[in-house]
């Protein structure tokens, strides 16, 4: 004789069996992906013209602002650097302040009194 709990248990999957139908569909997905990929038929690649030739940028003049940086540098470390060093400075240097630099970027962002620092310190 079977009793109310017996049907009732028979209808319903155990946690054990749905864990194992879960991980195997979890390993069936790459491989049916993988399969689906290989059966779909590849276009044959298309003559495609030679690129144009991009022109070479010219070095960007260093602005007014980028040299009068470059020159405190020069003055206050000169002695310790070497020309090729300088150079390198005044290049980073219109990077950050030259025209779209960085610099332009962060002051077009308008603050209001009431927004905060990313972080806040404080001691435990």
């Amino acid at each position: 004789m079977k009793s109310k709990f017996d049907t009732h248990a028979s209808k319903q999957t155990s946690r054990r069996q749905f864990a194992k139908s879960v991980a195997t569909t979890l390993m069936a997905a790459p491989l049916a992906a993988s399969l689906v990929k290989a059966q779909t038929p590849t276009k044959p690649k298309e003559a495609t013209a030679p690129p144009n030739p991009q022109p070479v940028p010219t070095p960007q003049q260093p602005s007014p602002l980028t040299e009068a940086y470059a020159e405190v540098a020069r003055v206050r470390f000169g002695e310790k650097l070497t020309p090729e060093q300088l150079e390198q400075i005044k290049k980073d240097l219109n990077g950050y302040v030259g025209k779209d630099g960085t610099a332009d970027r962060l002051r077009a962002i308008k603050l209001k009194n009431g927004d905060e620092p990313d972080f806040i310190f404080g001691v435990d």
